[in-house]
């Protein structure tokens, strides 16, 4: 039985093929292509881009034969965020897809003072667990890749992409209110 997996990708053009070799490869997860299995996690961190129109891919992601590493907020997958974020070499090559958790230092405004080396490991993993707790889908491999199928795109209008801008506020706020708390202990 196939296993089906609905993911979406926020960006500003339809993505109907994707290329896992494009971006950053000192992010989380390392270089390969951030989707989100919660459409209204992809709406939420939406961006406007002045003169393009933001979009919501979405797709479906056939999981059989794929190797599929799944991550939790613990130390395996703080270790693994910190070789990444330090460009070093990708600890699981053989992962076709990476399911973890986002740390929250990348969606909320924290300036870099958990990977800055000011705080311990163990500091710096306990800030790491503040906050909600969203997951991410990143397609590593192009074998990962060809068990994608793009199913549609939807532009997001000014006004909805304001409304979860509000939610972000909020949530940003209660995020950076528990920050300091920790920091201040």
């Amino acid at each position: 039985m196939n296993r089906t997996l609905h993911l979406y990708h926020t960006g500003y053009q339809q993505l109907r093929t994707i290329d896992v070799h494009f971006g950053r490869k000192n992010a989380d997860f390392g270089q390969g292509f951030y989707t989100s299995d919660n459409i209204a996690f992809a709406k939420r961190w939406a961006r406007e881009r002045k003169g393009s129109e933001t979009v919501i891919n979405t797709y479906e992601l056939i999981t059989d034969e794929l190797n599929i590493l799944h991550l939790e907020r613990d130390t395996v997958w703080f270790d693994y965020i910190r070789q990444n974020r330090a460009g070093k070499p990708d600890q699981y090559p053989e992962a076709d897809v990476i399911i973890g958790p986002i740390a929250n230092d990348t969606l909320f405004d924290t300036f870099g003072i958990i990977t800055s080396g000011i705080l311990s490991a163990q500091q710096s993993l306990s800030l790491l667990k503040i906050g909600p707790l969203y997951e991410q889908i990143v397609l590593k491999s192009e074998t990962a890749a060809h068990h994608l199928k793009w199913i549609s795109s939807e532009i997001l209008t000014a006004e909805e992409m304001e409304r979860y801008r509000e939610m972000v506020k909020e949530e940003e706020r209660s995020y950076q209110e528990a920050f300091a708390r920790f920091l201040a202990e």
